[in-house]
């Protein structure tokens, strides 16, 4: 049996899949279920967590916040989604190269994949089964957004997650983060983690590179180069 020797944390939105379409929608429609009006405007979402959306858009939207909305739009923003399988399956779109990467990564001994995502858990999962993309992945490793932690505390409670799961180690070191926005190369640094960055986002390869991150990818279309990046 192979020693287990790195852990790959996957960002999720704009890196392995693209749902935009679906996710401003389950926006708009928590949005009115919480506060009774019409979404105009929703914040930026690249790199931030769930609750970071959320209170951005309440403000942006001219909502004065209290400590109900937050619980309130997280749960509203679960059942949107889940009430929207169908259309993530029909309109999500899985990004070049990201099933093959996954696939390729389960291959190399020593290696646990996971993910690191600012999305709740029940979204994060119905995105990645709902396109197919979830085997390859342990979830219960995961770090996902709980409306308390960052991005960069929620790296080091995925890392004790998968050392407690499969009963070793992972440094800081051999916990590799990919991930395409400048938010998610601070929040690796922060927790003293590798970033490999592909820019399928919003962000182009120099904002990457300018970012700090490790490695830089145009995409995830050379499976080779992807593999070297996060497991060697």
């Amino acid at each position: 049996m192979s020693t287990l020797n790195r852990l790959v944390l996957w960002n999720i939105d704009h890196t392995l899949v693209d749902v935009g379409r679906v996710t401003r929608d389950a926006y708009a429609e928590a949005f009115k279920r919480t506060t009774g009006r019409g979404l105009v405007r929703l914040a930026p979402t690249a790199g931030r967590t769930e609750s970071e959306i959320i209170f951005e858009t309440l403000a942006f939207n001219d909502i004065v916040t209290t400590d109900d909305h937050l619980p309130a739009f997280m749960a509203a923003l679960a059942d949107a989604f889940a009430a929207r399988r169908a259309d993530l399956e029909k309109h999500g779109r899985v990004l070049a190269g990201a099933r093959e990467a996954l696939a390729a990564l389960a291959r190399v001994p020593g290696v646990v994949q996971s993910v690191l995502t600012g999305s709740v858990r029940p979204n994060a999962t119905l995105k990645l089964t709902a396109l197919g993309l979830a085997d390859h992945l342990d979830l219960d490793s995961g770090g996902y957004e709980t409306g308390v932690y960052s991005k960069a505390a929620l790296l080091e409670i995925a890392r004790a997650r998968a050392a407690e799961r499969h009963g070793a180690p992972f440094p800081e070191s051999a916990t590799v983060y990919i991930a395409d926005s400048p938010r998610d190369v601070q929040a690796a640094h922060i927790a003293g983690s590798p970033i490999v960055a592909v820019a399928t986002g919003s962000a182009t390869e120099a904002e990457l590179r300018a970012a700090g991150a490790d490695t830089v990818l145009a995409t995830l279309q050379d499976t080779t180069a992807v593999v070297e990046a996060a497991a060697s």
